[in-house]
Protein backbone atom coordinates (compact mmCIF):
# COMPACT_ATOMS: atom_id res chain seq x y z
CA UNK A 1 0.00 0.00 0.00
CA UNK A 2 1.67 3.36 -1.16
CA UNK A 3 1.79 5.38 1.71
CA UNK A 4 0.76 9.33 1.66
CA UNK A 5 3.60 11.80 0.69
CA UNK A 6 4.14 15.29 1.45
CA UNK A 7 3.28 16.33 -2.36
CA UNK A 8 -0.46 14.09 -1.45
CA UNK A 9 -1.20 16.08 1.43
CA UNK A 10 -0.81 19.28 -0.19
CA UNK A 11 -2.30 18.51 -3.70
CA UNK A 12 -5.01 17.76 -1.31
CA UNK A 13 -4.82 21.16 1.01
CA UNK A 14 -4.56 23.28 -2.80
CA UNK A 15 -7.85 21.55 -3.84
CA UNK A 16 -9.62 22.25 -0.45
CA UNK A 17 -8.32 25.92 -1.02
CA UNK A 18 -9.15 26.60 -4.44
CA UNK A 19 -5.59 26.92 -5.22
CA UNK A 20 -5.60 24.59 -8.54
CA UNK A 21 -4.20 27.02 -11.09
CA UNK A 22 -0.94 27.40 -10.69
CA UNK A 23 1.52 30.10 -11.88
CA UNK A 24 5.16 29.23 -12.92
CA UNK A 25 8.44 28.83 -14.83
CA UNK A 26 9.87 25.29 -13.74
CA UNK A 27 13.39 24.71 -12.97
CA UNK A 28 15.03 21.08 -11.32
CA UNK A 29 14.18 22.32 -7.65
CA UNK A 30 10.50 22.35 -8.87
CA UNK A 31 10.72 18.99 -10.45
CA UNK A 32 9.41 17.20 -7.90
CA UNK A 33 6.50 19.05 -6.80
CA UNK A 34 5.44 18.96 -10.53
CA UNK A 35 5.64 15.22 -11.33
CA UNK A 36 2.85 13.37 -12.23
CA UNK A 37 0.80 16.83 -12.65
CA UNK A 38 -2.87 16.03 -11.55
CA UNK A 39 -5.43 16.28 -14.48
CA UNK A 40 -7.40 18.86 -12.26
CA UNK A 41 -4.87 21.32 -11.85
CA UNK A 42 -4.12 23.98 -14.36
CA UNK A 43 -0.32 25.21 -14.80
CA UNK A 44 0.36 28.51 -16.40
CA UNK A 45 3.53 28.68 -17.80
CA UNK A 46 5.56 32.21 -18.29
CA UNK A 47 9.14 32.24 -19.93
CA UNK A 48 10.29 34.82 -17.18
CA UNK A 49 9.55 35.20 -13.93
CA UNK A 50 9.04 38.62 -13.67
CA UNK A 51 6.12 37.95 -16.01
CA UNK A 52 5.16 34.92 -14.37
CA UNK A 53 4.38 36.95 -11.20
CA UNK A 54 3.15 39.84 -12.98
CA UNK A 55 0.29 37.13 -14.91
CA UNK A 56 -0.20 35.84 -11.72
CA UNK A 57 -0.98 39.68 -9.53
CA UNK A 58 -3.51 40.40 -12.38
CA UNK A 59 -5.32 37.23 -12.42
CA UNK A 60 -5.41 37.39 -8.69
CA UNK A 61 -6.45 41.04 -8.62
CA UNK A 62 -9.20 40.17 -11.18
CA UNK A 63 -10.54 36.93 -9.04
CA UNK A 64 -9.93 38.61 -5.85
CA UNK A 65 -8.48 35.12 -4.97
CA UNK A 66 -5.40 33.94 -3.43
CA UNK A 67 -3.25 32.22 -6.45
CA UNK A 68 -0.14 29.87 -6.53
CA UNK A 69 3.07 30.80 -8.04
CA UNK A 70 5.96 28.41 -8.26
CA UNK A 71 9.19 29.78 -8.84
CA UNK A 72 12.98 28.44 -9.00
CA UNK A 73 15.22 28.68 -6.08
CA UNK A 74 17.36 31.71 -5.35
CA UNK A 75 17.55 32.67 -9.32
CA UNK A 76 13.98 32.23 -10.38
CA UNK A 77 12.46 33.86 -7.26
CA UNK A 78 15.27 36.87 -8.16
CA UNK A 79 13.65 37.33 -11.57
CA UNK A 80 10.45 37.62 -10.22
CA UNK A 81 11.67 40.48 -6.84
CA UNK A 82 10.40 43.75 -9.17
CA UNK A 83 6.88 42.21 -9.90
CA UNK A 84 6.73 40.69 -6.04
CA UNK A 85 7.08 44.42 -5.08
CA UNK A 86 4.42 45.28 -7.57
CA UNK A 87 1.99 42.46 -5.61
CA UNK A 88 3.36 43.58 -2.34
CA UNK A 89 2.07 47.53 -2.65
CA UNK A 90 -1.41 46.29 -4.63
CA UNK A 91 -1.90 44.04 -1.33
CA UNK A 92 -2.64 40.78 -3.86
CA UNK A 93 -2.72 37.28 -2.24
CA UNK A 94 -0.14 35.66 -3.82
CA UNK A 95 1.50 32.21 -2.54
CA UNK A 96 4.79 32.33 -3.74
CA UNK A 97 6.28 28.50 -3.28
CA UNK A 98 9.80 28.62 -4.05
CA UNK A 99 12.00 25.32 -4.96
CA UNK A 100 15.05 24.50 -3.00
CA UNK A 101 17.95 22.40 -3.32
CA UNK A 102 17.71 19.33 -1.10
CA UNK A 103 17.93 19.49 2.56
CA UNK A 104 21.02 16.80 2.53
CA UNK A 105 22.67 19.30 0.44
CA UNK A 106 22.27 22.40 1.77
CA UNK A 107 25.45 22.51 4.42
CA UNK A 108 27.81 22.21 1.56
CA UNK A 109 26.17 25.29 -0.41
CA UNK A 110 25.18 23.53 -3.34
CA UNK A 111 24.66 24.47 -6.97
CA UNK A 112 20.75 25.87 -7.19
CA UNK A 113 20.54 26.57 -3.44
CA UNK A 114 19.00 29.69 -2.15
CA UNK A 115 21.13 30.75 0.95
CA UNK A 116 18.59 32.44 3.84
CA UNK A 117 15.88 31.74 1.28
CA UNK A 118 12.67 32.78 3.76
CA UNK A 119 14.84 36.35 3.80
CA UNK A 120 15.53 37.25 0.31
CA UNK A 121 11.97 38.72 -0.68
CA UNK A 122 11.70 40.80 2.75
CA UNK A 123 10.51 42.89 3.17
CA UNK A 124 7.89 42.89 0.37
CA UNK A 125 5.97 39.69 1.66
CA UNK A 126 3.87 39.59 4.76
CA UNK A 127 5.32 36.30 6.24
CA UNK A 128 8.57 33.91 4.94
CA UNK A 129 9.23 30.65 5.87
CA UNK A 130 11.51 27.62 4.97
CA UNK A 131 9.56 24.91 6.77
CA UNK A 132 11.91 23.37 9.57
CA UNK A 133 11.24 19.42 8.42
CA UNK A 134 9.37 18.13 5.26
CA UNK A 135 6.16 17.27 7.44
CA UNK A 136 5.48 21.27 8.16
CA UNK A 137 5.20 21.73 4.70
CA UNK A 138 1.24 21.54 3.92
CA UNK A 139 1.16 23.56 7.58
CA UNK A 140 3.05 26.42 6.26
CA UNK A 141 1.26 26.69 3.24
CA UNK A 142 -2.40 26.61 4.83
CA UNK A 143 -0.58 29.28 7.17
CA UNK A 144 0.54 31.28 3.89
CA UNK A 145 -2.57 31.17 2.57
CA UNK A 146 -4.59 32.41 5.74
CA UNK A 147 -1.82 35.42 6.08
CA UNK A 148 -2.15 35.90 2.22
CA UNK A 149 -5.84 36.53 2.23
CA UNK A 150 -6.33 38.16 5.46
CA UNK A 151 -6.90 41.72 5.57
CA UNK A 152 -4.43 43.77 4.70
CA UNK A 153 -3.79 41.14 1.75
CA UNK A 154 -0.61 40.62 0.55
CA UNK A 155 1.71 37.97 -0.68
CA UNK A 156 3.74 35.25 1.26
CA UNK A 157 6.52 32.68 0.23
CA UNK A 158 7.64 29.19 1.38
CA UNK A 159 10.50 27.41 0.47
CA UNK A 160 10.34 24.19 0.23
CA UNK A 161 13.39 21.65 -0.30
CA UNK A 162 12.96 19.19 -3.25
CA UNK A 163 13.41 16.02 -1.49
CA UNK A 164 10.46 17.22 0.97
CA UNK A 165 7.79 16.28 -1.32
CA UNK A 166 8.41 12.85 -1.51
CA UNK A 167 8.75 12.76 2.55
CA UNK A 168 5.83 10.49 4.00
CA UNK A 169 3.15 12.18 6.49
CA UNK A 170 0.62 10.70 8.56
CA UNK A 171 -0.35 14.25 9.41
CA UNK A 172 -3.74 16.06 9.08
CA UNK A 173 -4.43 19.40 7.68
CA UNK A 174 -7.29 21.07 7.50
CA UNK A 175 -8.22 23.36 5.24
CA UNK A 176 -10.00 26.34 7.34
CA UNK A 177 -12.15 28.74 6.09
CA UNK A 178 -10.85 32.06 4.63
CA UNK A 179 -11.20 34.34 7.74
CA UNK A 180 -13.57 37.12 6.39
CA UNK A 181 -13.17 41.31 6.83
CA UNK A 182 -13.93 43.14 10.33
CA UNK A 183 -16.09 46.06 11.21
CA UNK A 184 -15.01 49.25 12.87
CA UNK A 185 -15.50 50.35 15.84
CA UNK A 186 -19.33 51.78 16.18
CA UNK A 187 -18.15 54.54 18.66
CA UNK A 188 -15.93 56.02 16.05
CA UNK A 189 -18.24 55.51 12.90
CA UNK A 190 -20.36 57.64 15.37
CA UNK A 191 -17.89 60.50 15.27
CA UNK A 192 -17.78 60.40 11.89
CA UNK A 193 -21.45 60.40 11.13
CA UNK A 194 -21.52 63.62 13.57
CA UNK A 195 -19.09 65.36 11.84
CA UNK A 196 -20.67 64.47 8.16
CA UNK A 197 -23.90 65.81 9.74
CA UNK A 198 -22.57 69.07 10.51
CA UNK A 199 -20.13 69.53 7.70
CA UNK A 200 -21.30 71.99 4.37
CA UNK A 201 -18.63 70.58 2.06
CA UNK A 202 -17.58 66.90 2.69
CA UNK A 203 -15.61 65.01 0.10
CA UNK A 204 -14.99 61.34 -0.38
CA UNK A 205 -11.45 60.13 -1.32
CA UNK A 206 -11.46 56.74 -3.05
CA UNK A 207 -8.35 54.36 -2.95
CA UNK A 208 -7.95 51.04 -4.49
CA UNK A 209 -9.16 49.10 -1.53
CA UNK A 210 -12.60 49.76 -1.98
CA UNK A 211 -12.72 47.77 -5.56
CA UNK A 212 -10.50 45.30 -4.33
CA UNK A 213 -13.26 44.36 -1.54
CA UNK A 214 -16.38 44.96 -3.93
CA UNK A 215 -17.33 48.13 -2.34
CA UNK A 216 -17.93 50.28 -4.87
CA UNK A 217 -21.70 50.15 -5.19
CA UNK A 218 -21.60 50.72 -1.35
CA UNK A 219 -19.33 53.78 -1.62
CA UNK A 220 -22.01 55.27 -4.65
CA UNK A 221 -24.21 55.13 -2.38
CA UNK A 222 -22.28 56.74 0.79
CA UNK A 223 -21.51 59.34 -1.73
CA UNK A 224 -24.78 59.42 -2.94
CA UNK A 225 -26.73 59.67 0.57
CA UNK A 226 -23.80 62.11 1.60
CA UNK A 227 -23.96 64.43 -1.78
CA UNK A 228 -20.39 64.55 -1.52
CA UNK A 229 -17.89 64.81 -3.80
CA UNK A 230 -15.96 61.92 -4.82
CA UNK A 231 -11.83 62.49 -5.72
CA UNK A 232 -9.38 59.47 -6.32
CA UNK A 233 -6.55 58.62 -4.23
CA UNK A 234 -3.25 59.56 -6.11
CA UNK A 235 -1.42 56.59 -7.97
CA UNK A 236 -4.94 54.43 -6.74
CA UNK A 237 -4.49 51.17 -9.17
CA UNK A 238 -7.67 49.97 -9.12
CA UNK A 239 -10.92 52.18 -10.29
CA UNK A 240 -13.28 52.83 -6.80
CA UNK A 241 -16.24 55.17 -8.65
CA UNK A 242 -17.71 55.25 -11.73
CA UNK A 243 -15.84 57.62 -13.48
CA UNK A 244 -19.13 59.28 -15.46
CA UNK A 245 -21.07 60.04 -11.89
CA UNK A 246 -22.30 63.42 -11.05
CA UNK A 247 -20.34 63.48 -8.20
CA UNK A 248 -16.81 62.31 -9.39
CA UNK A 249 -14.82 65.63 -9.10
CA UNK A 250 -11.21 63.88 -10.51
CA UNK A 251 -8.13 62.70 -9.54
CA UNK A 252 -5.80 64.13 -7.10
CA UNK A 253 -1.96 64.50 -7.75
CA UNK A 254 0.92 62.89 -6.00
CA UNK A 255 2.41 65.95 -4.23
CA UNK A 256 1.29 67.24 -1.12
CA UNK A 257 0.56 71.03 -1.83
CA UNK A 258 -1.64 69.75 -5.31
CA UNK A 259 -3.79 67.61 -3.01
CA UNK A 260 -4.18 70.47 -0.53
CA UNK A 261 -5.43 72.87 -3.34
CA UNK A 262 -7.83 70.65 -4.61
CA UNK A 263 -9.35 69.66 -1.16
CA UNK A 264 -9.12 73.39 0.80
CA UNK A 265 -12.72 73.88 -0.16
CA UNK A 266 -13.91 71.06 1.75
CA UNK A 267 -14.71 71.35 5.71
CA UNK A 268 -14.31 67.20 5.67
CA UNK A 269 -12.79 64.90 4.09
CA UNK A 270 -13.34 61.07 4.13
CA UNK A 271 -10.53 58.52 2.55
CA UNK A 272 -11.77 54.79 1.39
CA UNK A 273 -9.38 52.51 1.67
CA UNK A 274 -6.21 54.31 0.36
CA UNK A 275 -2.89 56.07 2.25
CA UNK A 276 -3.43 60.10 2.95
CA UNK A 277 -1.96 60.45 1.00
CA UNK A 278 0.74 58.60 -1.28
CA UNK A 279 3.40 61.44 -3.10
CA UNK A 280 5.72 60.99 -5.56
CA UNK A 281 7.16 64.44 -5.74
CA UNK A 282 7.86 67.13 -3.19
CA UNK A 283 7.77 70.82 -4.09
CA UNK A 284 8.57 72.08 -0.95
CA UNK A 285 4.89 72.32 0.43
CA UNK A 286 5.47 69.42 2.98
CA UNK A 287 3.28 71.46 4.86
CA UNK A 288 0.40 72.21 3.36
CA UNK A 289 -2.99 72.32 5.00
CA UNK A 290 -5.36 69.83 4.80
CA UNK A 291 -8.95 69.86 5.94
CA UNK A 292 -10.15 67.41 8.85
CA UNK A 293 -9.66 63.99 7.70
CA UNK A 294 -11.32 60.89 8.51
CA UNK A 295 -8.99 57.33 6.93
CA UNK A 296 -11.19 54.35 6.70
CA UNK A 297 -9.12 51.65 6.22
CA UNK A 298 -8.21 47.74 6.61
CA UNK A 299 -4.27 48.50 7.16
CA UNK A 300 -2.96 49.70 10.48
CA UNK A 301 0.59 50.90 8.65
CA UNK A 302 -1.45 53.23 6.17
CA UNK A 303 -3.46 54.47 9.64
CA UNK A 304 -0.18 54.66 11.83
CA UNK A 305 1.87 56.66 9.30
CA UNK A 306 -0.65 59.27 8.82
CA UNK A 307 0.34 62.76 8.95
CA UNK A 308 -3.25 64.23 9.42
CA UNK A 309 -6.69 62.89 10.20
CA UNK A 310 -8.46 60.54 12.74
CA UNK A 311 -8.38 56.65 11.50
CA UNK A 312 -10.92 53.91 11.49
CA UNK A 313 -9.93 50.59 11.34
CA UNK A 314 -11.86 48.27 9.26
CA UNK A 315 -12.26 46.73 5.71
CA UNK A 316 -13.74 48.74 3.18
CA UNK A 317 -16.82 46.63 2.74
CA UNK A 318 -17.82 46.38 6.10
CA UNK A 319 -16.88 50.06 7.10
CA UNK A 320 -19.03 51.71 4.28
CA UNK A 321 -21.68 49.65 5.40
CA UNK A 322 -21.29 50.84 8.75
CA UNK A 323 -21.26 54.48 7.67
CA UNK A 324 -24.42 53.97 5.13
CA UNK A 325 -26.39 52.70 8.83
CA UNK A 326 -25.13 55.54 10.55
CA UNK A 327 -25.78 58.71 8.34
CA UNK A 328 -28.89 60.21 7.26
CA UNK A 329 -29.61 61.15 3.67
CA UNK A 330 -28.52 64.89 2.94
CA UNK A 331 -30.34 67.92 1.71
CA UNK A 332 -26.93 70.08 1.34
CA UNK A 333 -26.28 70.79 -2.03
CA UNK A 334 -24.26 68.46 -4.51
CA UNK A 335 -21.27 69.98 -6.00
CA UNK A 336 -20.64 70.98 -9.46
CA UNK A 337 -19.77 67.59 -12.00
CA UNK A 338 -16.51 67.48 -12.86
CA UNK A 339 -15.94 69.82 -16.43
CA UNK A 340 -14.05 67.08 -18.86
CA UNK A 341 -11.60 68.52 -21.66
CA UNK A 342 -12.80 68.85 -24.87
CA UNK A 343 -12.29 65.70 -27.25
CA UNK A 344 -8.94 66.02 -29.45
CA UNK A 345 -9.54 66.49 -32.87
CA UNK A 346 -7.87 63.91 -34.56
CA UNK A 347 -5.21 65.67 -36.62
CA UNK A 348 -2.40 63.94 -34.93
CA UNK A 349 -1.88 60.71 -33.52
CA UNK A 350 -1.82 61.63 -30.10
CA UNK A 351 -2.40 59.58 -26.70
CA UNK A 352 -5.27 61.61 -25.93
CA UNK A 353 -6.56 60.97 -29.81
CA UNK A 354 -6.26 57.13 -28.65
CA UNK A 355 -8.01 57.28 -25.32
CA UNK A 356 -10.77 59.04 -26.88
CA UNK A 357 -11.23 56.87 -29.40
CA UNK A 358 -10.65 53.80 -27.21
CA UNK A 359 -13.48 55.52 -25.12
CA UNK A 360 -16.27 55.28 -28.12
CA UNK A 361 -15.24 51.43 -29.01
CA UNK A 362 -14.75 50.07 -25.52
CA UNK A 363 -17.32 46.92 -24.88
CA UNK A 364 -19.07 46.71 -22.06
CA UNK A 365 -17.77 45.74 -19.15
CA UNK A 366 -14.65 45.74 -19.93
CA UNK A 367 -11.32 45.49 -18.27
CA UNK A 368 -8.77 47.70 -18.72
CA UNK A 369 -5.09 47.03 -18.04
CA UNK A 370 -2.75 50.26 -18.28
CA UNK A 371 0.94 50.70 -17.93
CA UNK A 372 1.50 53.94 -19.84
CA UNK A 373 2.87 56.48 -17.09
CA UNK A 374 3.55 59.13 -19.24
CA UNK A 375 -0.41 59.27 -21.12
CA UNK A 376 -1.51 58.65 -17.47
CA UNK A 377 -2.58 62.63 -17.39
CA UNK A 378 -4.67 61.78 -20.85
CA UNK A 379 -6.60 58.96 -19.73
CA UNK A 380 -7.84 60.35 -16.92
CA UNK A 381 -9.37 63.15 -19.10
CA UNK A 382 -10.56 61.18 -22.48
CA UNK A 383 -11.29 57.13 -21.12
CA UNK A 384 -13.90 57.24 -18.42
CA UNK A 385 -13.68 53.74 -15.96
CA UNK A 386 -17.33 53.39 -15.63
CA UNK A 387 -17.60 49.25 -13.97
CA UNK A 388 -18.08 49.37 -10.43
CA UNK A 389 -16.68 45.72 -10.62
CA UNK A 390 -12.65 45.56 -11.45
CA UNK A 391 -13.19 47.84 -14.76
CA UNK A 392 -8.95 49.03 -14.70
CA UNK A 393 -5.94 47.55 -13.21
CA UNK A 394 -2.38 49.01 -12.82
CA UNK A 395 0.56 49.39 -10.83
CA UNK A 396 0.73 50.57 -7.49
CA UNK A 397 4.50 50.21 -7.06
CA UNK A 398 5.44 52.46 -10.25
CA UNK A 399 7.93 49.07 -11.12
CA UNK A 400 7.36 48.26 -14.92
CA UNK A 401 6.82 45.16 -16.52
CA UNK A 402 3.04 44.64 -15.32
CA UNK A 403 1.04 45.81 -17.69
CA UNK A 404 1.45 43.19 -21.06
CA UNK A 405 1.47 40.03 -18.37
CA UNK A 406 -1.51 42.03 -16.23
CA UNK A 407 -3.35 41.85 -19.55
CA UNK A 408 -2.36 38.84 -19.87
CA UNK A 409 -3.44 37.78 -16.19
CA UNK A 410 -6.86 38.75 -16.41
CA UNK A 411 -7.99 37.73 -19.77
CA UNK A 412 -7.21 34.38 -17.74
CA UNK A 413 -9.13 34.93 -14.68
CA UNK A 414 -11.53 36.83 -16.27
CA UNK A 415 -13.15 35.01 -19.47
CA UNK A 416 -16.60 36.71 -19.24
CA UNK A 417 -14.58 40.03 -19.83
CA UNK A 418 -12.96 41.82 -22.53
CA UNK A 419 -9.56 42.41 -21.24
CA UNK A 420 -7.92 45.58 -23.14
CA UNK A 421 -4.33 46.02 -21.96
CA UNK A 422 -2.74 49.74 -22.93
CA UNK A 423 1.04 50.16 -22.49
CA UNK A 424 3.95 52.27 -23.58
CA UNK A 425 6.84 51.33 -25.60
CA UNK A 426 9.39 51.22 -22.68
CA UNK A 427 6.95 49.57 -20.16
CA UNK A 428 6.22 46.90 -22.46
CA UNK A 429 9.44 45.16 -22.57
CA UNK A 430 9.63 44.67 -18.92
CA UNK A 431 7.33 42.04 -19.90
CA UNK A 432 6.55 40.96 -23.52
CA UNK A 433 7.57 37.41 -23.05
CA UNK A 434 3.75 37.01 -21.97
CA UNK A 435 2.32 37.24 -25.29
CA UNK A 436 3.75 34.10 -25.77
CA UNK A 437 0.95 32.77 -22.51
CA UNK A 438 -1.62 34.49 -24.86
CA UNK A 439 -0.99 32.62 -27.70
CA UNK A 440 -0.47 29.44 -25.88
CA UNK A 441 -3.90 30.23 -24.30
CA UNK A 442 -5.58 31.71 -27.33
CA UNK A 443 -6.63 34.33 -25.09
CA UNK A 444 -9.52 37.33 -26.28
CA UNK A 445 -7.15 40.25 -25.35
CA UNK A 446 -6.54 42.72 -27.01
CA UNK A 447 -3.33 44.95 -25.73
CA UNK A 448 -2.21 48.53 -27.34
CA UNK A 449 1.17 49.58 -27.70
CA UNK A 450 1.66 53.28 -27.18
CA UNK A 451 4.88 53.87 -29.41
CA UNK A 452 6.15 57.59 -28.24
CA UNK A 453 9.89 55.66 -28.71
CA UNK A 454 11.13 56.82 -25.59
CA UNK A 455 11.09 56.39 -21.43
CA UNK A 456 8.97 59.62 -21.74
CA UNK A 457 8.09 59.94 -18.04
CA UNK A 458 11.55 59.64 -16.97
CA UNK A 459 12.64 62.45 -19.66
CA UNK A 460 9.45 64.41 -18.99
CA UNK A 461 10.32 64.56 -14.91
CA UNK A 462 13.88 65.47 -16.00
CA UNK A 463 12.98 68.46 -17.48
CA UNK A 464 10.28 69.35 -14.71
CA UNK A 465 13.09 70.07 -12.37
CA UNK A 466 15.76 70.88 -14.53
CA UNK A 467 17.37 68.69 -16.05
CA UNK A 468 19.62 68.42 -19.05
CA UNK A 469 21.25 65.87 -21.33
CA UNK A 470 19.62 63.21 -19.51
CA UNK A 471 20.95 59.63 -21.14
CA UNK A 472 19.18 56.50 -21.26
CA UNK A 473 15.43 57.92 -22.42
CA UNK A 474 15.50 57.39 -26.23
CA UNK A 475 14.38 54.26 -27.47
CA UNK A 476 12.87 53.93 -31.10
CA UNK A 477 13.43 51.10 -33.87
CA UNK A 478 11.42 48.29 -31.68
CA UNK A 479 9.07 46.37 -33.70
CA UNK A 480 6.58 45.24 -31.97
CA UNK A 481 4.18 43.86 -34.74
CA UNK A 482 7.14 41.62 -35.55
CA UNK A 483 7.73 40.46 -31.89
CA UNK A 484 3.91 39.77 -31.59
CA UNK A 485 3.81 37.78 -34.38
CA UNK A 486 7.18 36.07 -33.23
CA UNK A 487 5.26 34.55 -30.39
CA UNK A 488 2.14 33.44 -32.07
CA UNK A 489 0.00 36.64 -31.66
CA UNK A 490 -2.08 38.38 -34.40
CA UNK A 491 -0.87 42.12 -34.89
CA UNK A 492 -1.31 45.77 -36.59
CA UNK A 493 0.59 48.76 -37.08
CA UNK A 494 -1.07 52.24 -37.10
CA UNK A 495 0.82 55.04 -37.69
CA UNK A 496 -2.05 57.74 -39.02
CA UNK A 497 -5.16 58.83 -37.02
CA UNK A 498 -7.49 57.83 -39.99
CA UNK A 499 -6.65 54.29 -38.95
CA UNK A 500 -7.51 54.39 -35.99
CA UNK A 501 -10.67 53.82 -35.31
CA UNK A 502 -11.16 50.86 -37.94
CA UNK A 503 -8.04 49.28 -37.05
CA UNK A 504 -8.80 49.25 -33.20
CA UNK A 505 -12.66 48.64 -33.65
CA UNK A 506 -10.80 45.40 -35.70
CA UNK A 507 -8.64 44.34 -32.77
CA UNK A 508 -11.46 44.68 -30.49
CA UNK A 509 -13.75 42.41 -32.56
CA UNK A 510 -10.70 39.52 -32.81
CA UNK A 511 -10.91 36.53 -30.66
CA UNK A 512 -7.32 35.80 -31.29
CA UNK A 513 -4.74 37.45 -28.90
CA UNK A 514 -3.86 40.68 -30.73
CA UNK A 515 -1.35 43.53 -30.32
CA UNK A 516 -1.91 47.17 -32.19
CA UNK A 517 1.44 49.05 -32.05
CA UNK A 518 0.67 52.38 -32.54
CA UNK A 519 3.31 54.90 -33.54
CA UNK A 520 1.85 58.11 -31.40
CA UNK A 521 3.46 61.35 -30.73
CA UNK A 522 5.51 62.72 -28.17
CA UNK A 523 3.98 62.49 -24.76
CA UNK A 524 2.76 65.58 -23.16
CA UNK A 525 5.18 67.95 -21.29
CA UNK A 526 4.30 67.32 -17.62
CA UNK A 527 3.45 64.64 -15.34
CA UNK A 528 1.30 66.26 -12.95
Amino acid sequence: MNKRTVLDATRELLRELGLTTVFGNPGTTEVPFLTDWPDDFDYVLGLQESAVVAMADAYAQANRQAVLVNLHSAGGVGHGLGSLFTAYRNRTPLIILAGQQNRALLPHDPFLGAVAAPEFPKPYVKWSIEPACAEDVPAALARAYHVATQAPPGPVFVSVPADDWTATTERPVIARPRVRGFAPDPEAVDELATALASSERPAIVVGSAVDQDAAVEETVAFAERTNAGVYVAPMSSRCSFPEDHPLFQGFLEPERGAVSDRLKGHDLVVVLGAPAFTYHVDRGRGDAAMPPLFIVSDDEQILARAFDGTGIRATPKLGIRALLNAVVRSDRPAPSPRTRPTTPSGQALTGAFVYATLAELLPDNAIVVEEAPSHRGVLHDHLPITATDTGFLTVASGTLGYGVPGAVGAALGRPDRKVVGVIGDGSSMYGIQALWTAARHDLPVTILILDNTEYAAVRIFGDSIGGAKLPGTELGGIDFAALAAGMGCHSVTITEPSSLAPGLTAALDDKRPTLVHIRVTSAEKSLY
